[in-house]
């Protein structure tokens, strides 16, 4: 007897039904809304890239995060050499030649790169897409997830990092949920490893300093140990990141703590003019807040970072991003800055169902099912329906002459709103018996008047 194998999702992914795809595009338009109300234009791009794309752009770790695909055909038959004796690091690429996307900020960058005289610069752009992590799945973390990102590319202006801001702002104060955005520069990290005399070390020192609210100090402490700190630039870091206060009293500390040193006095420069600015932008700006050991592990970013995080469910980050003046290098084109914002729509989309932050979303796009009880009430159903949608008025037909109750326990399983009933006064008036699902009132209305009445609900 053949067992049937049960049916599973591939581990880190998931299936959205209506419920929750209805959640969803309640979101998604959302941040779509205030994308183009802030002049972002929107791109998409392919869902696997060359691996020569995406390698070298976010670290070691990132880079171990890659889903591969190997090639097509007979991929082993031009390998050089025994592939069980090679190893992986040897074989792969002799196997495998395009990934799917870490992120959408480094295609962008492809993208930039080959379209560059089609683009009017600065760019902004915006891009809602799913990307893929070959991570440890867990709460709010997947390995198939979508970015809804913001870039502005081509200008080395602050003032861009002062509209991502306020686009930050706008965005959670339409979904009525909490948050803090953090901000840091990665010249201050610079500054500050500089100062402590381990400048080479700057790379370590942030991939470690980006766990720290993972894996908190003691660990973070040991590896920057095994990295090549010494024991006294460890403990001076620890004094400095133990300093707690306003944004204020963080800037004066730092103030003191740079002296001359250049690089991190510039980032510590950059930081004041975006706190300033942002002042400017009509949000109560309580939650930006400067912390200077915010590194965001990704080794593109080059000035201002950020992050935010829920203020009442302890989440991780929901958004980041920051500035990145290389990037586009890699792919040819030099001297081109750019600055962008990423947000996690699952873990928002998360956090708000924790916070039963959601509004009565109706599931069904439906407003109204028709029902019937022969042929002719199934053809003036057909027809009046269609009148409704042609006047933007989302209905359906019940497809089967059955007893009058299926159809209205189909309908409020569904979500839809009203049902219709055309019996056999109703094909004689051409009229609809209207019943309001919520309430349980009926009426009695002519096409014409129920188009109306469907319009102004």
């Amino acid at each position: 007897m053949k067992v049937i194998q049960k049916p599973t999702n591939a581990r880190g992914t998931r299936d959205f039904g209506p419920k929750e795809m209805a959640i969803r595009s309640n979101v998604f338009a959302t941040i779509k809304r205030h994308f183009e109300a802030f002049g972002f234009q929107s791109i998409e791009t392919p869902a696997m890239e060359n691996l020569s794309v995406l390698t070298g752009k976010y670290g070691d770790e990132g880079d171990q995060l890659l889903f591969k695909i190997i090639n097509s055909g007979d991929y082993l038959s031009k390998v050089n050499g025994d592939p069980l004796a090679l190893g992986s690091k040897s074989l792969l690429p002799q196997i495998s030649e395009k990934g799917l996307r870490y992120d959408l900020t480094v295609p962008f960058a492809r993208f930039v790169a080959m379209n560059r005289n089609d683009i009017a610069f600065p760019f902004r752009r915006s891009q809602i897409q799913p990307v893929w992590r070959a991570d440890r799945p867990q709460k709010g973390r997947y390995r198939e997830f979508y970015q809804c990102d913001a870039d502005i590319i081509g200008s080395d202006s602050l003032v861009n990092e002062v509209e991502l801001i306020a686009l930050f702002q706008a965005i959670f104060n339409s979904l009525n949920l909490r948050t803090n955005l953090i901000i840091n520069s990665r010249k201050i990290l610079a500054g500050i490893v500089d100062k402590l005399g381990a400048t080479d070390l700057f790379v370590a020192f942030a991939v470690s300093i980006d766990k720290l609210d993972k894996i908190g100090w003691d660990a973070v402490a040991v590896e920057l140990g095994s990295n090549g700190f010494q024991p006294n630039q460890i403990e001076a870091l620890q004094k400095l990141f133990n300093f707690e206060g306003s944004n204020a009293n963080k800037i004066e500390l730092l103030t003191e703590f740079f002296a001359d040193n250049a690089l991190g006095n510039e980032g510590l420069s950059e930081i004041k003019s975006v706190l300033r600015l942002s002042d400017l932008n009509g949000y109560d700006n309580a939650n930006l807040i400067f912390d200077f050991k915010l590194a965001r592990g990704l080794s593109y970013y080059t000035g201002l970072i950020y992050e935010g995080k829920s203020v009442d469910v302890p989440f991780g980050s929901i958004a980041g991003g920051g500035r990145y003046d290389n990037l586009t290098a890699a792919f040819g084109l030099p001297n081109m800055s750019g600055v962008g914002i990423s947000f996690g729509i699952e873990r928002i989309i998360d956090v708000m169902r924790e916070l039963n932050l959601f509004p009565e979303i109706q599931i069904s796009a439906s407003q109204i099912l028709f029902t019937y009880f022969d042929e002719a009430g199934q053809a003036l159903a057909i027809n009046i329906s269609n009148q409704l949608r042609k006047a933007n008025i989302p209905s359906e037909v019940y497809p089967d002459i059955v007893k009058i109750k299926k159809p209205f326990e189909f309908a409020d399983k569904k979500g839809i709103p009203f049902v219709g009933v055309i019996g056999e006064q109703e094909i004689k008036d051409q009229t609809v018996s209207v019943k309001d699902m919520k309430n349980g009132e009926q009426r009695v209305l002519s096409i014409s008047e129920l188009i109306e009445y469907m319009v102004a609900i």
